[in-house]
């Protein structure tokens, strides 16, 4: 029932793409010393919204990732641990938002139905 109210599916999936992107940057982060490592990130959250819904294959593959597009340093690795940190952070922050909405959606359905 609650599965198709449209703020609580938008919630579920900005949380489960902000802990996808977070994923993307422990692996940045644990490869900043790998040769030739390039950074990655994920597709921004409206683009990956936009494939759920048309129909596109996202629960099941998860977000698109993409490269960073940071310079790379003189052995080709391209993660910087500033950027990754920052990143990290900003999905930190996205997926408090969305756990901050669906709460939210919670106490107005709960209000409504006068619990």
């Amino acid at each position: 029932m609650f599965d198709r109210l449209e703020i609580f599916a938008l919630a579920s999936a900005r949380a489960q793409h902000a802990a996808a992107r977070q994923a993307v940057v422990a692996q940045n982060i644990a490869n900043a010393d790998t040769p030739g490592y390039r950074a990655r990130d994920i597709a921004s959250f409206d683009e990956t919204w936009r494939a759920l819904q048309a129909g596109a294959a996202g629960d099941a593959s998860g977000p698109r990732t993409v490269d960073a597009g940071t310079p790379a340093s003189p052995n080709g690795n391209t993660v910087s641990l500033e950027l990754e940190m920052l990143r990290g952070i900003e999905a930190q922050r996205a997926h408090s938002r969305a756990l901050q909405v669906y709460g939210s959606a919670m106490s107005v359905l709960r209000t409504s139905l006068g619990r």
